[in-house]
């Protein structure tokens, strides 16, 4: 199971989980939601207690991994398949551009 911290800006506002089974979950954090019940991350996620599934990476993050030449680059250094994208987001989202960053949780380490 791969997971990974989901930033806004400076604060911790959840996880995102790839699943043993291949499928992903979203959840916010409980004081993010407290705190900024209105600043979702995406408008296809409001802030929420619920946890989103899909059976594919949710478009949001889709649309933080590289692409065209810049992929090419990524998955070459860090040797990840194109297609591996919770491992692409893992291993490139960590200094996005913009306010959303995703921090990889190791597996003996508590989220």
């Amino acid at each position: 199971m791969r997971q990974g911290k989901v930033f806004y800006q400076n604060d911790l506002a959840g996880i995102i989980t790839e699943t043993p089974d291949g499928e992903y979950t979203f959840v916010y954090d409980k004081n993010y939601s407290q705190k900024f019940p209105n600043q979702e991350i995406t408008f296809s996620m409001p802030v929420s207690e619920k946890v989103y599934k899909d059976k594919r990476l949710f478009p949001f993050f889709e649309g933080l991994i590289p692409e065209g030449w810049l992929l090419e680059i990524a998955a070459e250094s860090w040797k990840i398949n194109k297609n591996d994208r919770m491992g692409l987001l893992l291993a490139c989202c960590q200094n996005c551009i913009g306010a959303v960053s995703v921090q990889p949780i190791n597996e003996d380490q508590n989220a």
